[in-house]
């Protein structure tokens, strides 16, 4: 590759050889040192007459030169290159700076890049409200009968969130109440107080981390679920289908999957209380040496309907943010693999920050209307 004056102060660079991946690269630095080095350059004009052979080694070449002539505002002329090769480099046109083109751009400052968070997290906040909303309409389309959905979908997803979640459930529902069993037995003997080892787990089971655990659980493996099929969805114009069709997704799709999760994650908390105060009872009778008629029994006595409705009321709550947060994310979703695993993500994300949150509101809550 090299570089000739021409009248006008155009510079034609002459493409010989065989350009083919694997070969010597062309010095870059030394080319565009001879085309801008003439201080009125007007124009850069190919001449590949001498080419013999080329792949897309030479359109990086090619495409790296025209980003600096575009960046001084020259004219680089591609008429006299082969037809293929001018294609390749009308795809790269307009795309992505290629590799050794120059420095790339200075960072937005600081006000700029807050402006444009804040704008986007006021967008976000509407898209979530209008959600919202329709599904609000969609649950009076169902209080009135005329929600249109299949029945079928609807068992076939309880038993999806139900009976498929159990093994999961019972094995860390277990195990955190045997992580709060010996954690309270070691701090608990040390004044006598051993017996309160039922107390302390029953409590924090029934009252927020059985319903937790539940949630947590469910956001990561049914919410994460709804968001990657209605993002497979989108991506097959599923859903533009239905719209076609004049069925509402949010009555078709999502309406069914919030009610598996509302009607489901009250029972599964139920019985991660179950299986927590036995992971305690576990802890206190072989840690804390308790009989297992001593532990019932103190377990029985802190345990009040209270406190159990107070953890179904919040399994309520949770299931229906994983449910809303999975959809809308996956309603969300662009049409694309990668958009659909960032969907699957964010769902998961957002159910569990809006999970503690709740969890925090309704502890403040029941504690002002004196239900705990």
């Amino acid at each position: 590759m090299a570089c000739r004056r021409e009248p006008g102060g155009q510079v034609c660079l002459v493409i010989g050889g065989s350009w083919r991946l694997g070969a010597e690269p062309a010095d870059l630095a030394r080319v565009r040192a001879e085309l801008f080095d003439e201080p009125d350059l007007s124009g850069v004009v190919c001449d590949a007459t001498e080419l013999v052979e080329w792949d897309s080694g030479l359109a990086s070449v090619l495409a790296a030169l025209a980003w600096h002539c575009q960046e001084r505002g020259v004219a680089f002329a591609t008429a006299a290159l082969p037809e293929g090769l001018r294609a390749l480099l009308g795809l790269v046109e307009g795309g992505a700076r290629p590799s050794g083109a120059g420095a790339p751009d200075r960072a937005d400052p600081f006000v700029r890049r807050f402006g444009q968070d804040f704008i986007a997290l006021a967008r976000s906040t509407g898209e979530i409200l209008a959600f919202i909303g329709e599904v609000a309409l969609a649950l009076r389309s169902l209080l009135a009968g005329r929600a249109r959905f299949k029945r079928a979908d609807l068992w076939l997803l309880i038993e999806e969130v139900g009976a498929d979640a159990l093994p999961i459930i019972s094995l860390i529902s277990f195990l955190v109440g045997l992580i709060l069993g010996y954690i309270g037995d070691q701090q608990l003997t040390q004044f006598g107080a051993g017996i309160f080892v039922a107390d302390l787990v029953g409590l924090a089971i029934v009252i927020q981390m059985g319903a937790l655990i539940t949630a947590i659980v469910l956001a990561g493996r049914t919410g994460a679920a709804y968001a990657a099929q209605l993002g497979t969805m989108q991506v097959n114009e599923e859903i533009d289908a239905l719209r076609t069709l004049g069925i509402s997704p949010i009555e078709f799709l999502v309406l069914p999957r919030l009610l598996a999760l509302i009607t489901m994650t009250p029972l599964l908390a139920i019985y991660a209380n179950v299986m927590g105060i036995l992971g305690g009872a576990f802890a206190g009778t072989v840690a804390g040496g308790l009989s297992l008629t001593e532990y019932f029994t103190q377990t029985q006595q802190a345990i009040g309907w209270n406190h159990l409705s107070q953890g179904l009321i919040s399994a309520c709550v949770f299931g229906a943010i994983v449910a809303v947060s999975g959809c809308l994310r996956g309603m969300q979703s662009g049409r694309s693999a990668a958009a659909v695993g960032e969907a699957t993500t964010s769902a998961v994300v957002t159910s569990i920050v809006f999970i503690v949150i709740a969890s925090a509101v309704l502890t403040i809550v029941f504690d002002a209307i004196g239900l705990s």
